[in-house]
Order: structure tokens, then sequence, then C-alpha cells
């Protein structure tokens, strides 16, 4: 768990068109990461 107003690691994760997303790439602007953690579930 990360706490509130920590900087977050780095990583790297595909886009919404499967190219590589890395947080360092972004050059320390705002960065807003948005899940679907039961997006690819049934129900």
């Amino acid at each position: 768990m990360l706490d509130v107003g920590s900087e977050a690691p780095d990583f790297t994760v595909n886009d919404q068109d499967g190219q590589p997303f890395t947080l360092s790439d972004q050059d320390g602007g705002w960065t807003l990461l948005w899940w679907y953690p039961k997006a690819g579930t049934p129900g």
C-alpha cells in the first residue's frame, strides 16, 4: 500500500491500443490511471 501523497513506483502497462505506457516517460506531469478490475470477469 502507498501512503496518501507518496510518489507512485515506476511501472509499465499496455494502454488501450496495446502499446506500452511507462510512468517515468511522462516527464513528471499528472497521470490518471483508471482500471476496471471486473471488466474481464463474467457476470
